[in-house]
């Protein structure tokens, strides 16, 4: 049994705290306080800008939102609760907590913050917005105006998942009031498993890429790499086709490919190691159309497995919009989407990759027409449109 106290939530900006602490769960929310919505997420939000931060920042311009990530474990005494504002008025809470506690104490941990919270900050029955169905084995018990699973990614598949996933998956889709999907392969995997499936496939903000095709300064750590250049942006993981990316290298060794992105859940020194080939690690979102921009090409050398077997990747879209010709992996969703439509060049193994991407860079592509059509597919996936479609169903 877990007899550690819990220390009180603990602020890192200036911001007061909001009334006198209240015994949970009888909260009682102060009249004409907005909405709160409560994120879980099993990504930090300076981690990598994409679907959670699109969304979140938006629901934050009319309601209070709170950002909940994964524990960060630490040699203090007893567990406390880190807050941080972000300039987009999304408030994120980190849980803090000693080294060497059981998953039972570090779960009733986690519940004894989380409830302190919310009676500090006077919150009662919140929407719960869940991207990790672990997190809701210490929010089961809260009651909810809403409770909603945005299903981005099958974590499951994914290396180093918990054994409890599945599990806790199961719990949540039996609680949640709506389920939304990160791709149309993820959404014929869950639509059998609760009634009301929504597929919501990545979107783009098509203003920020479209910087892109333009010519911007090029990044200091890119600017002596020859050309051509072919880029790919992602979280380097087990998503990463290694031996594809090394063929590629050593069939054209005047092709530079640049890689950008931190590396995670695997060693660094699996990745291949060529004169050609660049890893120029993690960059802000705001940078990413100064990289794209000094790009030739753009390639997506996904690995097929079951952690790619249901991804939607959001750099699809944002590719596209910066004006740059793609070759993937016949990854379901990119081919459904973009490579019947002829939006993006699929290719499968070193050969066919290599073929497409000396096709694409030889100009092949009647350019012309083949931008008309990106835009126009690219017209109705704004994070805006989706952030407006998704509250209307929650409502």
């Amino acid at each position: 049994m877990d007899e550690q106290r819990a220390a009180p939530a603990t602020r890192t900006d200036s911001a007061e705290g909001r009334g006198a602490p209240v015994t949970h769960p009888a909260v009682r929310s102060r009249a004409g306080e907005k909405t709160a919505l409560i994120c879980f997420s099993h990504l930090r939000w300076h981690f990598v800008f994409q679907r959670p931060q699109h969304l979140m920042t938006r629901f934050a311009r009319e309601m209070r939102v709170f950002y909940v990530e994964e524990p960060v474990y630490c040699d203090e005494a007893a567990p406390r609760l880190e807050r941080h504002r972000t300039t987009h008025g999304v408030e994120i809470l980190v849980p803090r907590l000693p080294h060497g506690q059981s998953e039972a104490m570090q779960i009733a941990a986690q519940r004894r913050l989380l409830d302190g919270f919310l009676a500090e900050e006077a919150i009662a029955a919140p929407i719960l917005w869940y991207y990790t169905p672990m997190s809701a084995a210490f929010s089961d018990h809260l009651a909810a105006r809403k409770v909603v699973y945005d299903c981005m990614d099958e974590l499951s598949a994914f290396r180093g998942a918990p054994a409890a996933m599945l599990e806790r998956e199961r719990q949540l889709l039996a609680r949640a009031d709506v389920v939304f999907t990160g791709g149309y392969s993820l959404y014929e995997a869950k639509r059998g498993r609760h009634p009301n499936v929504h597929a919501f496939p990545s979107s783009v903000d098509v203003a920020h890429f479209r910087k892109a095709r333009a010519a911007l300064p090029e990044p200091d750590d890119q600017r002596e790499i020859p050309r051509p250049r072919i880029g790919h942006y992602a979280v380097l993981d087990e998503r990463l086709d290694l031996a594809l990316l090394a063929a590629i290298a050593d069939a054209r060794p005047v092709w530079h490919l640049v890689l950008v992105g931190p590396v995670v859940k695997i060693d660094p020194a699996e990745l291949p190691r060529r004169p050609n080939i660049h890893y120029l690690g993690g960059k802000r979102y705001e940078e990413l159309p100064a990289y794209l921009a000094g790009w030739d090409i753009a390639f997506m050398p996904f690995a097929i497995n079951e952690a790619t077997r249901f991804i939607s990747p959001t750099k699809t879209p944002e590719y596209l919009a910066a004006g740059k010709e793609v070759v993937s992996a016949p990854i379901t969703d990119v081919v459904r989407s973009y490579g019947e439509a002829g939006l993006v060049r699929i290719a499968e193994g070193p050969a066919e990759f290599v073929a497409a991407i000396a096709a694409a860079l030889e100009g092949r592509t009647e350019r012309r027409a083949w931008l008309a059509a990106v835009d126009r597919a690219l017209e109705a996936m704004s994070w805006e449109e989706t952030w407006k479609q998704m509250k209307g169903l929650m409502e």
